[in-house]
């Protein structure tokens, strides 16, 4: 529960100076190359990431985001040469699940952001040639709902929206790399677990992790462990009101599966590689709470939803996640499907999280918010720290590993 005397968090407080030259604008050639500031109960040390190894204990269990980045930006060209360009947001019909809209053929209609759009008049469709498996396919964009922003796709019944994406599609990078697109942007803005598309950011943290270093963290009996949370483009929303408390926090789709539920509840420590994957699984602790104090088996975690409630009330995280692995069992499914716009500020308890691996994050951004909330005030000495050290920022920069 929010303590009544906290009805204002300060954004100005949650600012600091980044240089732009500090913003990493493109990646390192080895992904383990990156530098590791560790953060350990007030100590911080300077290391490489392919140290990371050594410094998670055995037993702990890290959980990584699986999600897998699409091609989300589709630049389309009006008859009359104007370009218009069309950010994937977020399914609409036929269906809103992520995973199942990415397998849908012949129409689909997704929420968007659009380039451009005043010049995109009334019922004009907008065609981008294509070429898939050596054949010609037009994609043809249409607006359904304009002040929604709406936009419905269609293209040959033959291909799943998927393969359409990856055909027409650009790296969705990041609007502080203010650059164009380049080959390896393709493979480098995408971590090498990457398995089910959806995201359109990637969950950065996971960016640095080798084959080797996973090979490493498994030889010395750490667990590993792989969830879902599809990235949003309202990860880079900013936070504009000056109280953080009335920022509107974006929602993002969270697929949870038995055997992160028996992971955990096994786990000695556990491990968020990456801002995303906390979420997750504070807010499954959420889902649990809400299956046992209310009986409700909607998996959707409002953004103020855990400051509800009162400590002497409250689960354990066992017993919540328990109460998700029953009702699993009892509904004979594998994996959940949720939502979540959980905000994680200042005054946040942590249920399920002992520590965290992540990049460095915009200024006062709702990402910083949930730093602080997790190591407190130390968040500007570790962020100082990596600027003295000429650490790069961002999500092509360089990584922490916070054990407080």
């Amino acid at each position: 529960m929010i303590d009544p005397a906290v009805t204002n968090i300060s954004l100005s407080d949650y600012k600091y100076e980044l240089p732009e030259e500090r913003i990493a604008k493109f990646p390192l050639k080895n992904r383990s190359e990156s530098k590791l500031q560790l953060y350990e109960k007030g100590n911080i040390t300077h290391k490489n990431f392919s140290d990371l190894p050594d410094h998670i204990p055995a037993g702990a269990t890290l959980f990584f985001n699986d999600t897998k980045v699409i091609p989300a930006r589709l630049h389309f060209r009006k008859a009359t040469g104007a370009l218009i360009e069309i950010f994937l947001l977020e399914p609409i019909k036929p269906t809103r699940d992520i995973a199942e809209a990415m397998l849908v053929q012949e129409s689909a209609t997704w929420k968007c952001m659009v380039g451009n759009f005043k010049k995109w008049k009334g019922d004009a469709e907008l065609i981008m040639p294509l070429e898939i498996d050596g054949k010609a396919v037009d994609l043809i964009a249409t607006i359904d709902n304009r002040e929604e922003i709406a936009i419905t796709f269609t293209w040959p019944e033959a291909h799943r929206f998927v393969d359409i994406v990856e055909a027409a599609g650009k790296v969705p990078l990041p609007p502080y790399i203010d650059r164009e697109v380049e080959k390896e942007d393709h493979d480098r803005y995408q971590t090498i677990y990457s398995a089910h598309e959806g995201a359109v950011a990637a969950p950065t943290a996971g960016l640095h992790f080798t084959d080797e270093v996973l090979a490493q963290l498994k030889s010395k009996h750490v667990n590993l462990d792989y969830l879902t949370l599809h990235v949003s483009a309202g990860t880079f929303q900013p936070i504009k009101e000056e109280n953080a408390l009335d920022h509107p926090m974006h929602s993002e789709q969270v697929v949870i599966k038995t055997e992160n539920l028996e992971t955990l509840l096994k786990s000695e420590k556990v491990i968020a590689v990456g801002t995303t994957s906390m979420r997750t699984l504070e807010s499954l602790y959420w889902f649990g709470v809400k299956i046992l104090k209310e009986g409700s088996t909607s998996f959707q975690i409002s953004k103020l939803y855990p400051y509800d409630h009162t400590e002497k009330d409250l689960p354990t995280m066992k017993e919540a996640v328990t109460a998700v692995k029953t009702f699993m069992t009892e509904s004979g499914v594998s994996q959940i499907h949720g939502h979540t716009e959980i905000f994680i500020f200042p005054g946040y308890k942590f249920r399920v999280c002992d520590g965290l691996i992540t990049n460095y994050h915009l200024p006062g951004s709702t990402l910083i918010l949930l730093v602080a909330a997790f190591i407190g005030e130390d968040w500007k000495k570790i962020y100082q720290e990596a600027l003295d050290k000429n650490y790069r920022f961002l999500s092509y920069g360089d990584s922490s590993l916070l054990l407080p």
